[in-house]
Formats: C-alpha cells, structure tokens, sequence
C-alpha cells in the first residue's frame, strides 16, 4: 500500500520524505506514527524539502502534499494473469504549481524552480505521468 506520493521524478520521494522526518523533533516522530496506524484515507499535509538544482544554492520550502494510506487488495484467481488485484495510492486530485527563485545560481543556470501544491488528494489509480509508482516485480 502505497501512503505517500507526491508530484516529482523517480527516486525523489523517498529522498525528500527522509530529509523531512531528519529535520523534525522525536515527539513528532512517535505522533505521527500513532495517527498513520489509525488514518486509513488520503489527505493534503504540510510538507518541507530541499530545492535543489545543479548550478544553484538550495533553498527549504514548505508545501502541500498527498499523505495517508488507501485500500489495497488482492486475491489469486485460476486464470491469467492469476491475481486481481485492486491497488489505489494516496494521490494529487487538484495541484497548483509555485514557481521560486535559487538562490546563488551560476549565469548559465535558469535560477527559477517549479514545485506542485496540493490543493486536494484522493485515494485512485497510480498513474506514472504525476506519481512514482511501485510495479510488480
């Protein structure tokens, strides 16, 4: 079950959800977990990262993003492919896009940096053009 998802490239998720839990006190961590046991939907949830962009200084911005979790299941079945499965992700249903300037960036570089806000999420089908989905292996 996929529970967070946001609007970016491939492999950034993870990178920019771990940089987001270093950056927040332990009190946090434990609440957090506690209410992810027991949230079972998908939400709009305030969300920081580091912009950042070749040739550029980084830059920590706050957004809005998808969190939660959505119902998964499968279940085998005598034909092929011999699974059904039904697999919905936390997901963007609305976005609007915030365009900034990076800081100390080379004369070459473009300085301006386009980042997704949330403005409402559902739980629906992963699609590859605005997620980065998990395929089975």
């Amino acid at each position: 079950c996929e529970w967070f998802h946001l609007f970016i490239g491939p492999g950034l998720v993870l990178s920019w959800f771990l940089l987001w839990t270093s950056l927040q006190p332990d009190c946090l961590h434990r609440a957090s977990a506690v209410n992810l046991r027991r949230f079972i939907g998908c939400a709009v949830r305030e969300f920081t990262f580091q912009a950042k962009k070749p040739g550029c200084g980084s830059l920590h911005i706050t957004t809005d993003a998808c969190w939660g979790r959505c119902e998964t299941w499968e279940k085998p079945v005598l034909d092929p492919p011999y699974i059904e499965s039904h697999q919905r992700v936390c997901t963007y249903n609305e976005t609007r896009l915030v365009t900034v300037k990076l800081p100390n960036c080379q004369p070459n570089v473009n300085p301006m940096y386009t980042y997704p806000v949330a403005l409402r999420c559902d739980c629906g089908v992963c699609l590859t053009s605005t997620t980065e989905c998990i395929t089975s292996v």
